[in-house]
């Protein structure tokens, strides 16, 4: 009963509008495989990625959480068959005297003894009932390994995007202490030259400050990195207070991304799989809601052996048995089967639109993530430009200052506009990173829709 499943159809570009403008220049054969993180070549995140199969806790619920939905798979498929219970009962009676039909002069007090006492029960499938109810399960605990692959591709990806930050930051922090140095050195510059009545009192006001200022900065990239540092102790399944990375700052952009096609998103998405695999099941229900109009027709058979004395229980005259069959058939319920069949066609209707909301979904976050490689990676060019030109602007002033033809100032914004282009090229690098790790995130990392199990 009900109709046969086809996946629904779903508008696929032939190619995404980022790769028109931005080609990646690197083989096939580099595409993404199952340890997609490896491929930025870092060991300390290849370590710390292979701890989150292990001790993550998110990752361990998803696990259990499966392994509910493959045993539901079983308890559907027992239907398939006869259920078989055994009773044996051994009894010592006494009936009334007094009861209705009763023989006053009869035995009133005997044993009973029963053994094996085999009942069977069976219901035909007729309609399909419980082939249906198989499919569906089957179909939800397949969406449940796939979510189950999409929980674990979102924390690794996480896990790499936190990792990328706290190296951003560790440059960053690199970056400020070195500026810190420097910074003091001015300082101590400066207060000679005051000493020596080449500067004034502003002059020496103004390099304290600025000295200040890169400290309490880098005080505060500190704190971020403490956050950073703890977000991957408990993605990895480890207290905070007991784990610690060693400072490695972000030196090297990220590799080239090669992002397949659009039309091989809807196999390498596990949660575009999983909303598929819904609509499968959602599919399932309609033919288990049809089935309900008609009989349900159920075999039953018993066997055994009965006798009041123990010696006479397994002889010929003690065997009992028993089959027959029942249909049962509602014949008036209100309306109830025909709501419950409205409600899986609606149900299946909206598990097509939450499917085709999914594809449209990764699509744009495939998109998204090309973007943003290619507007940061322009960025980048164009900040490293200005980088090399904050830098010469701060040797010219301090010459300039050193000769007494420029004041303080003058050195302080050039300096502070140097250091405000390497905080943001350093920024832009990150981006670049963490975007790069998105783009694998979105086009489903090294997974593809044949890792889901055949239960």
């Amino acid at each position: 009963m009900g109709p046969k499943y086809v996946r629904p159809s779903t508008d696929v570009p032939a190619d995404y509008k980022e790769t028109k403008d931005w080609k990646v220049a690197q083989p096939s054969a580099e595409a993404i495989k199952g340890k997609w993180w490896e491929v930025y070549q870092d060991p300390q995140l290849n370590t710390l990625e292979e701890k989150i199969d292990v001790s993550n806790q998110s990752l361990k619920s998803a696990q259990a959480q499966f392994l509910q939905a493959r045993a539901a798979v079983r308890i559907s498929r027992s239907f398939q068959f006869p259920t078989v219970s055994a009773n044996p009962a051994i009894a010592r009676e006494r009936f009334s005297q007094n009861r209705p039909l009763g023989v006053p002069e009869s035995t009133q007090t005997f044993n009973d003894f029963q053994v094996p006492g085999l009942d069977a029960t069976y219901e035909l499938d007729v309609w399909g009932r419980v082939r249906r109810t198989v499919e569906q399960s089957r179909s939800q605990a397949q969406a449940s390994a796939a979510d189950l692959a999409s929980v674990g591709l979102s924390l690794h990806a996480e896990l790499a995007t936190d990792y990328f930050q706290l190296r951003g930051l560790d440059a960053q922090i690199q970056l400020l202490t070195s500026t810190v140095d420097a910074f003091q050195k001015a300082l101590e510059l400066t207060q000679s030259r005051f000493d020596g009545g080449l500067a004034s009192g502003v002059d020496v006001a103004q390099a304290q400050t600025q000295l200040e200022t890169a400290r309490a900065q880098l005080i505060d990239q500190g704190v971020q990195r403490t956050a950073f540092e703890h977000a991957i102790a408990v993605l990895t399944g480890q207290p905070p207070s007991t784990f610690a990375l060693a400072p490695l700052p972000l030196d090297t952009p990220p590799p080239a991304i090669p992002p397949g096609l659009p039309s091989d998103l809807l196999e390498r998405r596990p949660d575009v799989s999983a909303a598929e695999r819904r609509m499968q099941a959602a599919n399932a229900q309609i033919g288990i809601a049809r089935a309900a109009y008609f009989p349900m027709i159920t075999l039953t058979g018993q066997g055994g052996f009965e006798s009041i004395a123990a010696g006479t229980l397994f002889q010929g005259p003690s065997g009992l048995w028993a089959v027959g069959g029942t249909a049962l058939e509602t014949l008036f319920d209100a309306g109830r089967r025909r709501g419950t069949s409205e409600q899986a066609k609606a149900a299946y209707d909206q598990s097509i639109d939450n499917y085709r909301q999914t594809v449209l979904t990764a699509f744009q976050e495939v998109e998204d993530n090309l973007s943003a490689l290619r507007v940061l990676q322009d960025e980048a060019h164009t900040e490293d430009v200005a980088v090399g030109a904050a830098r010469h602007s701060v040797e010219l002033s301090i010459t300039r200052y050193k000769g007494g033809v420029a004041n303080y100032l003058e050195v302080t914004t050039a300096q502070n506009a140097a250091l405000t282009d390497e905080v943001t090229a350093l920024t832009i690098l990150t981006r670049r990173m963490t975007a790069s790790v998105l783009l694998i995130k979105a086009i489903g990392g090294g997974w593809d829709v044949s890792q889901i199990p055949h239960v």
